[in-house]
C-alpha cells in the first residue's frame, strides 16, 4: 500500500510539472481568459482522474488485506 500511495504523489507531481512546464511553453501567461480557464479545466481534470484511480487502487488493497 506504500508503494500504491507514492506512486500516487510521483504521478501527481508529475502531472503539475507538466502541465506547469506546459503553461510557460504555450505563453499561456499571454493568452486570453478562455484559454487560461480552459488550461486549467484540463488540468483540474487530469489531476482528478489520476487521484481517483490511485485512491481506487488503494482501497482495494485495503479491501483485500
Amino acid at each position: 500500500m506504500k508503494r500504491e500511495l507514492f506512486l500516487l504523489l510521483a504521478t501527481v507531481l508529475v502531472v503539475d510539472a507538466l502541465f506547469i512546464a506546459g503553461y510557460f511553453l504555450f505563453h499561456l501567461d499571454a493568452a486570453g481568459d478562455p484559454a487560461k480557464i480552459g488550461y486549467t479545466a484540463a488540468w483540474t481534470v487530469v489531476t482528478l482522474l489520476v487521484v481517483l484511480r490511485g485512491l481506487s487502487r488503494i482501497r482495494s488493497l485495503r479491501h483485500r488485506g
